[in-house]
């Protein structure tokens, strides 16, 4: 007999892990309050990024943490509130990302960054979902010969450990594949691995539907219990109950919350963001996804328009919206690319998932037996949730994994 399982969270993690789980054979029922990648999986820039073999780490020289203090950057924001409440996460976040620590974590990270086209790939041809993927990857676009040329040097170093892929263009070639951007733009680097989804949260609907053509239950409603009895486990909802033999617990920035009635105190915290679509002025088309490195805001040319998304706000999670670091982008966005009017009514508004390491949790709880995790994924979390579902699926089932596991264990917290 199949056995039962309830995954907890449908956004990009939770539904890869389900859609693993069914084809694997078991009896699965996803279960989030939202439409499958309506969260945070919904606004993010829709990239696969290939190329990130390492995580965004904590700044650590004083000119860059004098320059964030006015709190008038792009690329970073801040509230006072929201940093007192995650003063010891964002303190361990500061010491994980010395130059020592931080040296031994990227190998680990990008171990799992390094699966994540192999694991997108049987999932987008099952979901039918080639239309919105593209494999021509991206431009990071920069301002300076100097920050380009020290960008250059560290893709040459991830070329030589990671594989990544990529070519610099100067301003000629650049114009050619976009004429159209301002002239303070004195190059790029094309990452050449990654594929961009002209709809992040449709690829992610595409996906959960595959998993109900495989037979998957989809479940809509608020999550008001999750518990464990005997040898089994309870999830009430605002529809129904649901007993099943394992729980995964894949609830992204909500993770951490419903952890700590289990006796668990993840130190998560998270790294708010926001997304607009905009048309383009006549005759203008933007070809490519671009991140204007050197301010830190992305343009994406998504199928609701180009999607601009903010860099991090370091916030609750639950605070209301603050549109002014949105503001500062759209301002420096319109001197390089010729946008037109706003597409939305309102912002859209989001959270990454972060706990202070920099990688996520992907395994067992260590004191619930039948209770997996998935979550912590920070700004990679659309890239990374077929592979942690391939990595998780694997380990619930005791089979050998394709990367070594113990960087992600729970315990290490």
């Amino acid at each position: 007999m199949a056995r039962q399982t309830v995954v907890l969270g449908a956004g990009m993690v939770g539904v890869s892990i389900a859609w693993q789980l069914q084809k694997r054979g078991y009896q699965v029922t996803l279960v989030d309050r939202r439409q499958p990648g309506r969260e945070t999986s919904f606004g993010n820039a829709g990239i696969i990024q290939r190329e990130a073999v390492r995580p965004y780490p904590f700044p650590r020289d004083m000119k860059t943490i004098l320059s964030v203090l006015p709190n008038r950057r792009v690329d970073i924001r801040y509230r006072p509130a929201g940093m007192v409440n995650a003063a010891s996460p964002l303190l361990s976040y500061w010491h994980h990302s010395s130059s020592r620590l931080y040296k031994k974590i990227v190998p680990e990270y990008a171990s799992l960054i390094q699966l994540c086209l192999d694991a997108h790939a049987p999932m987008i041809e099952a979901a039918g979902a080639e239309h919105l993927v593209r494999k021509e990857g991206w431009l990071e676009i920069y301002r300076t010969p100097e920050k380009l040329a020290k960008r250059v040097k560290e893709a040459e170093e991830a070329r030589e450990l990671y594989g990544v892929q990529f070519t610099v263009l100067d301003r000629e070639a650049l114009n050619e594949k976009e004429p159209q951007l301002g002239n303070k733009i004195i190059g790029a680097i094309h990452w050449l691995d990654p594929w961009t989804v002209a709809d992040p949260g449709g690829l992610v609907a595409a996906y959960a539907a595959s998993f109900e053509a495989m037979g998957g239950q989809l479940v809509q409603a608020d999550i008001t219990g999750v518990t464990q009895q005997n040898d089994h486990w309870k999830v009430t909802t605002s529809a129904e109950s649901f007993e099943a033999d394992q729980v995964v617990m894949a609830l992204g920035p909500w993770a951490g919350q419903w952890m700590k009635p289990l006796g668990y105190h993840f130190p998560t915290f998270v790294k708010r963001g926001y997304h607009m679509h905009y048309a383009t002025q006549p005759m203008a088309k933007l070809n490519y996804w671009l991140m204007d490195a050197e301010i830190g805001y992305l343009l994406a040319p998504m199928n609701a328009g180009v999607r601009l998304t903010t860099g991090a706000e370091l916030d609750r999670l639950e605070s209301p919206a603050d549109e002014e670091q949105l503001g500062a982008a759209e301002k420096v966005a319109r001197t390089i690319f010729p946008l037109g009017e706003r597409k939305d009514s309102a912002a859209w508004k989001g959270a990454r998932p972060c706990l202070p390491d920099m990688k996520p949790v992907i395994g067992p709880a260590p004191r619930h037996a039948g209770l997996w995790l998935a979550f912590g994924h920070g700004h990679q979390g659309f890239t990374l949730g077929p592979a942690t579902g391939q990595l998780l699926v694997d380990m619930m089932e005791e089979k050998p994994t394709a990367i070594d596991m113990t960087p992600f264990r729970a315990d290490r917290f």
